[in-house]
């Protein structure tokens, strides 16, 4: 496998690179309608290849909310969203209205949209509609537990992306954002970068103190991935399976204590029974379910909105509705289902990233054992989280090795994690905190949901994550809130 030496320290931007805070050379205008009015937005130029510069260039928009006290500013908060393939453009001006003022009044926030998605130069495979169902870009089996349909889905995809994606799509992994960022952090003036990660932007914010350490300030990061270099991804996907079994007691003791209103169950036990047993039911018989994608509420259907919905307490009524409504073969919920657009480009940038950073198995039949045996000790996901991707047929093997991260670097790492988050489990978190050693301080919440900080945790995190935001002391040892 070809290997690419890491020159992220030297790729020219297009913005000028100062040794201070400044903005001369940055052409900082309004962001799109709709925005929070104190956002502005510009955009920068880096090589698409970041070894090759001759190559040309992309674009990547960026965004900021200065700081009210910049007799007070320290520098930058880049806020790294998660995904792979989430938008973060709009970022400022979600947060500003929610982070404490101690730390508005220390940084510039500032969002970005990563490389191929959103208003950056975008990617897409030009996908049929069928195939950006949610029930197809989460790899969940046939009723019966086969794979067949996965594997022909997997081999599409891959084809699609390989026929439509463009030059841009070798070129998404975690290696370059890292690189993107760092780009960013020169377009800025800023000599060191302070940032706060969420899921994925997790394991980008790592691999960027793992990259660049000398150059990061203060690094929160937030629900987090497990790093392990040998599986990458496929180590994320398969945490689904731990995370959904923490989490879902919440959303069933939530749910019995609402029986009357609901009728799922007397107790937690009861209503665990009922979800398997309507998932089960609904794989055999589906229900007209307009609007969704496809149109039929199937049993896979019904796992992927438990999915969701266990991602925030806030997302437990509809979870019960839908069951309720599916239970009495009653008029079921509106689905919430993406625009057509936005789902092509979340899904060929999410695909690039996975498949980029490292290489999948591609055998059917150890994919075949992998799932039943995760169908049995998992019921809940049914065995989607070890099952066959696009990336099993990608096109192109990946131009470097998947980032190891080390305790290299100064001590100044925050991980904030949740004890019941049903995507990036605590079990995986504790790689993140165990590959950082002493880089590193570990806020453990006993909370469920993704996303910690300001979002699902509680009052003694978001403390303790604030504190290291202002002061930059991390705790003297890792901590459960």
């Amino acid at each position: 496998m070809k290997r690419l030496l890491a020159i992220g320290a030297t790729a020219a931007v297009t913005l000028t690179a100062l040794t201070a805070p400044a903005t001369a050379a940055t052409t900082w205008g309004p962001c799109a309608a709709g925005s929070d009015p104190r956002q502005e937005c510009a955009t920068i130029e880096v090589p698409l290849d970041y070894a090759a510069p001759a190559k040309g260039s992309i674009s990547l928009a960026v965004s900021r909310i200065r700081t009210a006290r910049p007799q007070l500013r320290r520098g930058v908060l880049l806020l790294v969203p998660g995904g792979p393939g989430s938008p973060g453009l709009s970022r400022p001006g979600t947060y500003v209205s929610r982070l404490p003022k101690d730390v508005l009044d220390r940084y510039d926030l500032v969002g970005f949209d990563p490389r191929g998605v959103g208003a950056s130069t975008p990617v897409s495979c030009g996908l049929d509609e069928a195939d950006l169902a949610f029930t197809r870009l989460k790899p969940y089996p046939a009723a019966d537990g086969g794979i067949a349909e996965n594997a022909a889905w997997s081999r599409r995809i891959a084809e699609a992306c390989a026929r439509n994606g463009g030059p841009l799509l070798r070129h998404i992994s975690t290696r370059n954002e890292a690189r993107d960022m760092d780009s960013i952090r020169k377009a800025l003036g800023e000599r060191r970068l302070s940032y706060w990660g969420v899921s994925y932007g997790t394991y980008a914010g790592a691999v960027y103190a793992t990259m660049f350490p000398e150059r990061t300030d203060r690094v929160v990061l937030d629900s987090n991935d497990d790093p392990d270099p040998a599986r990458v991804a496929r180590a994320w996907l398969a945490n689904y399976s731990v995370g959904v079994a923490d989490r879902f007691p919440d959303f069933a003791a939530w749910a019995a204590g609402r029986a009357a209103e609901y009728g799922l169950g007397a107790d937690a036990a009861e209503v665990r029974r009922t979800f398997l047993t309507l998932a089960g039911r609904l794989d055999r018989e589906p229900l007209p379910w307009p609007g969704a994608n496809p149109p039929r509420l199937t049993g896979n259907a019904l796992r992927e909105s438990m999915l969701n919905a266990l991602y925030s307490d806030s997302g437990f009524p509809g979870l019960a509705a839908l069951m309720k409504a599916a239970l009495a073969e009653a008029p079921l919920p509106a689905a919430a289902t993406p625009p057509a657009a936005v789902m092509q480009n979340s899904a060929a940038s999410s695909a690039a990233t996975l498949c980029n950073d490292v290489e999948w198995p591609a055998s059917i039949a150890r994919h075949e054992r992998l799932v039943a045996r995760d169908r049995a000790a998992y019921p809940l996901t049914a065995g989607m989280p070890v099952n066959i991707g696009p990336c099993a047929y990608w096109p192109y093997r990946p131009a470097e090795r998947p980032v190891r991260v080390t305790s290299r670097g100064p001590a100044n790492v925050l991980l904030v994690q949740n004890l019941r988050d049903p995507s990036t489990p605590y079990s995986g978190a504790l790689k993140m905190r165990e590959a950082f050693g002493a880089r590193a301080r570990m806020v453990a919440v006993d909370a469920g949901g993704h996303g910690s900080y300001l979002a699902n945790g509680n009052a003694c995190g978001d403390a303790a994550v604030t504190e290291f935001l202002v002061t930059g002391v991390l705790p003297g040892q890792d901590k459960l809130c």
